[in-house]
């Protein structure tokens, strides 16, 4: 039996036909579109998320845009509640905080958010779909091609950058990707243009060129032999006659605690790659890690850099970068000592009192271990060199990791950095300025809060502050939050922040430091 004529082509044709006709129109639904908006500056806010009753859930981009099918969710009015990190929607009677809307297509409804936290966030830096709300519903957005994730990266922790070479280069730690759960855990890179070269306003985004794969997967920067993840830290640019040399301090880790290998490794301009160029030993007491700065101290340029503080310091100089014995630390503890919980080597003169000073091939008396030393009672909080206590509440805190930088604005060093505890175990941020980079910094206030998520290894961009503004970011994940709840696309990814530091519930340098409380 032979088919006819129109029956063979229906069948050949039909799927084409379906699509044209319903699969087209279904791309063109229109939305109903809600978008947040900062009620003191009008800027959109990212990061904030809708829930039906029913636990359906919508988080807007990073332009503040949420698109919202009202096919999606049965029900005229639909109240959502609203939540976002630092913001707050109107509390009703009740005590919830949210809308109610009529889902109607092609409509939108503005909604302004009161700022808890002093500091704005701004946009996701990293991942995919960045601005995928503002495409679905044909909003014009900075950067191109927003839609598509760049070096196909859905996330990646913790940067370090420096300006080399006349570009901003950016490092990442472990990263993740698309098409398999595992990704690149051998640093993944990427450049943008310098401030005023073809950039864009850090206030709208950072226009990253990802080093890649022919196929446009991101590709190993920093791929030393062995097993374990590789991680960059302490980036340091050294200038050079006729060519300058970035280096990174690399450590190859077992898992999160434990590490295989440590040292310096230095960027290959033709391969563009960082090469292993030096080994540490594995019990070297002193390494290359954090944001390095450089401070002119009696005629000599040093590196000083540190977790959170400027704790270590190294001649900047190619010799002495690559030597391990050339560090020193800013330290309490006995010259060459190494820390002990039990029975810590500290360092007393005849009439008992520590003395800290500048220390070769000696441990380092971290936030955490001088909170140790506090507890078991073996130092006074006056004898230490590195305090951070809440301006509002006297309460001490225990600093994780951050940066420091100059700032012309203020005329002060200013310290950004993550709080150990609090309302997530690393998910809030602190501002405190001083004179001299070494502190003392004491009255510290809270800019940034994140209930219940983490958000750690902050990194402060001087290159991009401008006037009264200073811009600084951190690794956005649940990762040791104790939050079941992942948020989508933003989850371990890069979040930018903006600091208004003519804010005045600023501390000043010259504040009365509060009574500091012993818990």
């Amino acid at each position: 039996m032979t088919e006819t004529q129109p029956t063979l082509f229906f069948r050949l044709c039909g799927p084409l036909l379906f699509f044209i006709l319903t699969g087209c129109s279904t791309l063109q639904v229109p939305y109903f579109k809600v978008l947040f908006v900062d009620q003191e500056t009008g800027r959109g806010i990212p990061l904030v998320e809708l829930e039906t009753t029913s636990s359906i859930r919508y988080v807007s981009d990073s332009a503040g845009w949420v698109a919202i099918s009202p096919s999606d969710v049965e029900g005229d009015p639909v109240y959502f509640h609203v939540r976002s990190h630092g913001y707050e929607a109107p509390e009703d009677s009740l005590g919830f905080r949210g809308i109610r809307v009529t889902l109607s297509a092609g409509e939108q409804q503005i909604v302004p958010l009161r700022r808890i936290n002093i500091a704005e966030r701004l946009y996701r830096v990293t991942g995919e779909g960045i601005y995928h709300d503002s495409k679905l519903i044909g909003k014009s957005t900075v950067l191109p091609d927003s839609m598509r994730p760049k070096g196909r990266v859905f996330g990646q922790d913790s940067v370090v950058n420096a300006i080399y070479q006349d570009k901003l280069f950016w490092f990442w730690g472990d990263t993740t990707r698309a098409d398999y759960p595992l990704g690149n855990f051998e640093v993944s890179g990427a450049v943008s243009p310098l401030p005023g070269d073809r950039m864009s306003s850090p206030d709208d985004g950072i226009d990253l060129t990802y080093f890649t794969t022919e196929d446009g997967l991101t590709r190993p920067m920093c791929p030393i032999e062995g097993d374990g993840q590789v991680w960059i830290r302490g980036l340091v640019v050294l200038d050079g006659n006729d060519r300058d040399t970035m280096l990174g301090g690399y450590v190859r880790m077992e898992n999160l605690v434990t590490r295989r290998e440590l040292g310096i490794a230095k960027w290959n301009d033709d391969k563009e790659v960082f090469e292993k160029y030096v080994e540490f030993p594995l019990d070297t007491p002193l390494e290359l890690l954090g944001h390095p700065i450089q401070i002119v101290t009696e005629g000599e340029t040093w590196f000083y850099f540190g977790d959170a503080f400027l704790n270590i310091r190294v001649r900047a100089n190619l010799q002495d970068v690559i030597d391990p014995q050339s560090y020193q630390a800013f330290t309490s503890l006995r010259p060459g000592s190494r820390w002990n919980d039990e029975d810590p080597p500290l360092d007393r003169d005849q009439h008992g009192a520590l003395v800290w000073g500048w220390k070769k091939n000696t441990d380092l008396i971290t936030p955490t271990r001088w909170a140790i030393l506090l507890k078991n009672g073996l130092v006074k909080p006056e004898d230490g060199k590195f305090e951070l206590v809440d301006v509002e509440t006297g309460d001490r805190i225990i600093p994780h990791s951050g940066s420091i930088t100059w700032n012309e604005h203020r005329q002060r060093w200013i310290l950004i950095t993550v709080q150990i505890g609090g309302r997530s175990l690393l998910g809030e941020v602190w501002y405190a300025e001083a004179a001299d980079p070494m502190g003392p910094w004491s009255a510290a206030r809270r800019i940034v809060t994140h209930d219940h998520y983490s958000f750690y290894n902050v990194k402060q961009h001087p290159y991009f502050a401008s006037g009264n503004h200073l811009y600084f970011e951190g690794t956005y994940t649940w990762t040791f939050s104790g939050n079941d709840q992942a948020t989508p696309r933003y989850e371990y990814n890069q979040i930018m922040y903006r600091l208004n530091l003519d804010d005045a519930r600023l501390p000043r340098m010259m504040d009365t430091h509060p009574a500091r409380n012993s818990n």
